[in-house]
């Protein structure tokens, strides 16, 4: 699994986010988040998050 560093959303096998189409993904993050319904989560809306998905609590730069 990999998370996008721009929006953070995990994904698979993929060599780009299908959600914002960048090419920057990584394998060190930490934490998972999974939001249903981001208009409704307070988290989400925290985290600026526009789509449901699996999204990465943390990318980690080292």
């Amino acid at each position: 699994m990999k998370a996008c560093k721009n929006c953070r959303l995990i994904v698979n096998d993929e060599k780009q986010c299908p959600q914002c189409q960048s090419q920057e993904l990584t394998e060190k993050f930490s934490g998972q988040l999974v939001v249903m319904d981001p208009e409704k989560s307070e988290i989400g809306k925290k985290l600026e998050i526009k789509a449901p998905g699996r999204y990465a609590i943390k990318i980690r730069e080292k």
